[in-house]
């Protein structure tokens, strides 16, 4: 599974890298890496919760797919991440800073009801935006975690 983030760590973490490598390269790492994670939940299908974290998966590799490769963001949502000035100078169809996400508006979105839409609430001190395939990839993992994982046995004195 390390092999399947290594693509999104290249491109997205490593500050040497993330500003260097063009677009379309980026586009098709991030693609490589849903279809290695696709592949990773196949190879442990058995596992229970893993079926959910590869729908939620196929949801957001479908909308990554129909949009060049990227997570569609919409300037609307974008709006709720950063200053106005900020986002303002942001070209909408260009990357979303340096992230897996691409400003687009949403009638030029396909299948935007599973783009990055939806915000944690305001008083949190994180923010970030996210889509319906992260809320299942992320149920799919806590299904997984919750059934699959096995406590640490205890040491008795």
């Amino acid at each position: 599974m390390v092999i399947a983030f290594l693509p999104q760590i290249f491109f997205f973490y490593i500050p040497a890298t993330r500003s260097r490598i063009p677009t379309s390269i980026v586009a098709a790492g991030l693609v490589l890496s849903q279809v290695l994670l696709l592949l990773f939940c196949w190879l442990n299908r058995h596992l229970q919760g893993v079926w959910l974290l590869a729908l939620g998966l196929v949801l957001n590799l479908g909308v990554i797919a129909a949009n060049g490769g990227l997570m569609p963001i919409s300037p609307e949502t974008a709006s709720h991440l950063l200053p106005k000035a900020v986002l303002d100078q942001l070209p909408v169809g260009g990357r979303f800073g340096y992230g897996k996400d691409i400003l687009l508006a949403v009638p030029n979105t396909r299948l935007a009801l599973l783009s990055d839409r939806f915000l944690l609430p305001a008083w949190s001190p994180y923010q970030v935006a996210f889509s319906l395939g992260d809320m299942v990839v992320a149920a799919g993992a806590f299904w997984l975690l919750l059934t699959e994982g096995k406590p640490l046995a205890r040491k008795v004195s």
